[in-house]
């Protein structure tokens, strides 16, 4: 089923730098409201060098009364590790943001834990069931490295806390020169999903690409990716109130209405 268009973009050109898999309906969508897509993945996800401590993680999640899961990827990963094996009745499930809740409940699994409003760790922790963890044991389904606020946090509030890290987050092996000799014609904005795309991209654009990038409009959609945007010397950074493909498309929509394109 095609997308629907969200408004006019009037053919704005949108350089969408999600991984691969998961540009394709951004993509859609931006098309399907008048704009012209060019995806150039600023991060690959593949499994981790070591997938074992993830595995044998995953085999005891009995052993755990609540899993929060950081992204899509961490949901898609760790199900493809299960196999038929089903996420435990007794588990509650925790989600960062809506895409995350919509990949499990795509999966035919209910999310209790979620936050209002922006969806980030800070939001997640602030929800009733994350506040009173005293005694309880929670896993962290993601991927290797990344922030520590979530673990932190819940021990220091008697959580126990263990990471299954099912995927790794890797730099593209990717040649820019194509997509910077097109720049002027089609791109006109720039999104990107996550501080990590956000540093990748700046790297792959290299010396001869990074001014350029830079004095292109910026769509982010946390206000820490803003904030190192403006440290990187961006000019103008967007803020989309979520990561979702239509809050990213919406986002566009009203800065294009308000630009004389």
């Amino acid at each position: 089923m095609a997308s629907q268009g969200i408004c006019n973009l009037k053919r704005l050109g949108v350089l969408v730098t999600r991984p691969e898999h998961q540009a394709g309906r951004l993509c859609e969508m931006i098309s399907a409201s008048g704009g012209r897509p060019l995806s150039f993945p600023g991060m690959e996800i593949a499994e981790p060098e070591n997938p074992l401590p993830a595995r044998e993680r995953l085999a005891r999640l009995c052993d755990y009364q609540i899993a929060i899961f950081v992204s899509p990827n961490a949901v898609s990963r760790c199900l493809a590790m299960l196999g038929d094996q089903p996420l435990p009745e007794s588990l509650e499930l925790a989600a960062v943001g809506k895409g995350t809740a919509d990949t499990l409940a795509r999966a035919g699994y209910a999310v209790s834990i979620v936050p209002e409003g922006h969806f980030e760790s800070e939001a997640l922790l602030e929800t009733p069931e994350l506040t009173a963890v005293q005694g309880k044991r929670v896993v962290i389904v993601r991927g290797v490295g990344g922030r520590t606020l979530l673990r932190d946090t819940l021990v220091s509030r008697g959580a126990v806390v263990d990471y299954a890290e099912v995927y790794q987050r890797r730099l593209p092996d990717a040649d820019p020169a194509s997509l910077l000799e097109r720049w002027s014609a089609d791109v006109e904005v720039v999104t990107v999903t996550s501080q990590e795309i956000l540093e990748n991209l700046w790297q792959l654009c290299g010396e001869q690409g990074q001014a350029q990038l830079a004095a292109t409009p910026l769509l982010v959609v946390s206000e820490r990716t803003r904030m190192r945007a403006r440290e990187l010397g961006f000019k103008q950074v967007l803020l989309a109130p979520r990561a979702e493909d239509k809050a990213i498309v919406e986002t566009l929509c009203g800065w294009v209405a308000g630009s004389p394109l």
